[in-house]
């Protein structure tokens, strides 16, 4: 199962922790892995291209690490578009992929 661990401060999302992997179907197969990956790498590419700075991002084969060091406009609208696409992949997948909300004050 794909785990997305999503942290916030206040009201802004400060980081995402994604790990696991969906179990859809075998390896090379899996249409919810391919998703969450395309999702999550399209995403900080697009933060990555017009806030450089703005995440620190680590990716080993099974954990995505994205910390959020800028909250601007651009980095706030893209990684909160990832979580409403992720959000939407768990509920029509929530055997392969769920979605933990976590507060940090």
């Amino acid at each position: 199962m794909v785990k997305v661990t999503v942290t916030y401060q206040k009201d802004e999302i400060i980081e995402m922790l994604i790990q696991g992997h969906a179990n859809y179907e075998e390896k090379g197969k899996d249409i919810v892995c391919a998703a969450v990956s395309s999702i999550v790498i399209t995403s900080v590419n697009g933060i990555m291209r017009l806030k450089k700075d703005s995440l620190d991002f680590h990716e080993t084969d099974a954990e995505i690490n994205i910390k959020i060091k800028q909250q601007d406009e651009i980095t706030k609208t893209l990684i909160f578009n990832m979580f409403v696409l992720l959000d939407e992949l768990a509920n029509q997948y929530p055997q392969n992929i769920v979605i933990r909300r976590c507060q940090n004050d």
